[in-house]
């Protein structure tokens, strides 16, 4: 199927790690500040957000399109996950994005790897306690984006917020010379957070799937309105997406920190409402940032 912008796209990815560094290098040369929006493609509305946040802190916008096979289990949809390279580069053009690095698995990882990173305690919940294995690889692979591009900012969406919190510890850690950035969630009229994998949806599943953000926008007006038993909130509410037809994987209160379940909140500290949820095969994650 052609691109609505065929027409138009001039933009060319950049698919060596050669290429692209030649490409900062110049950028840098010009002394331009460089804020990095890393995708794994089939770019929304949501994707366009964050590439207009870096546009606010930078002079330059670099995006990367890349669906990384590390972070995939092998029961999970890589194969099938969308990839459209042609309209994303047009949208990428369209938004003012300077320069897209687009490589192959080949080239992320030649050969055999043997070095791996490890998580500790930050990946026990939420999503990590899902998908064994994920945040190791969305860190191998930001890691290696990071000291490829070697960006000023680097921008990502709150809808993965644990992937955020583990970055920022990368960040820390491993000592990269980069500022953080998290954009808001990006939501459609009725609520449901912007996803890739939102095209996974049938017709009957898609008026569903903003149930989970009302869940969640009401168990955090409770708590703001003072609620103490947070946990008998989340299991109402539970049990009201059951009955609509949807499979709870998680709906919990976590620490922002740590990322862990709590039972009850503390004023002064800033924790995270999040739930993900299965509607069909489809998997949907969103979540609240609550600060008391």
């Amino acid at each position: 199927m052609l691109s609505p912008y065929f027409f138009v796209i001039t933009m060319k990815a950049q698919q060596t790690i050669d290429d692209i560094r030649e490409k900062i290098h110049s950028l840098k040369k010009e002394e331009k500040s460089i804020a990095f929006v890393p995708t794994m493609g089939a770019i929304h509305e949501g994707h366009l957000s964050l590439f207009r946040l870096a546009r606010e802190h930078a002079d330059e916008v670099v995006a990367s399109i890349y669906v990384n096979p590390e972070q995939f289990a092998p029961d999970e949809d890589f194969e099938e996950y969308p990839r459209e390279l042609e309209n994303d580069l047009a949208k990428c053009e369209e938004e003012g994005v300077s320069v897209v690095f687009a490589p192959t698995d080949e080239m992320m990882y030649p050969g055999k790897q043997y070095l791996s990173i490890e998580i500790d305690e930050l990946n026990k919940h939420m999503d990590g306690g899902s998908r064994p294995g994920f945040f190791e690889g969305i860190l191998l692979v930001v890691n290696k984006l990071f000291n490829i591009i070697e960006p000023d900012f680097a921008v990502f969406g709150q809808k993965d917020i644990q992937q955020f919190r583990i970055l920022q510890q990368m960040v820390t850690e491993f000592n990269h010379d980069v500022e953080l950035i998290m954009g808001p969630i990006k939501r459609a009229n009725d609520g449901l957070a912007l996803s890739s994998r939102n095209k996974y949806l049938d017709d009957e599943q898609r008026k569903l799937a903003p149930g989970l953000y009302r869940s969640l926008q009401y168990v955090g007006k409770q708590i703001s309105d003072g609620a103490k038993n947070v946990q008998l909130l989340l299991e109402h509410q539970k049990n009201e997406l059951e009955a609509k037809g949807f499979e709870i994987d998680y709906l919990n209160l976590f620490s922002f920190d740590k990322m862990k379940p709590v039972s009850k909140w503390e004023t002064g500290n800033k924790y995270i409402l999040a739930g993900a949820v299965y509607l069909g095969e489809t998997r949907l994650i969103d979540n609240i940032i609550i600060e008391k």
